[in-house]
């Protein structure tokens, strides 16, 4: 399953491909992948931050304020729907 925080792109691992890549960026025919892609899609940097900033607490935040009963009634359901 994907995560939802958005990475850049790792950088091959195969050394040809490596090398393709590192030769590309010094030419300029490439760009460093980063999060260029939220700009070239109309969204505002900062908000794309923001957005990442709040997601890497959800989780957590959201546990703390339930209670034990309400995390087991989750959890049941999710591993229901998982195996459904």
């Amino acid at each position: 399953m994907p995560k939802r925080s958005s990475k850049p792109p790792k950088r091959p691992s195969d050394s040809n491909l490596l090398g393709r890549l590192v030769v590309a960026l010094s030419v300029g025919e490439a760009e460093e992948p980063a999060f260029k892609q939220a700009v070239e899609d109309g969204k505002n940097p900062a908000a794309v931050a923001l957005g990442r900033k709040g997601g890497l607490k959800g989780g957590k935040a959201r546990a703390k304020a339930l209670s034990a009963k309400q995390r087991k009634e989750i959890a049941q359901k999710a591993a229901k729907a998982r195996w459904k």
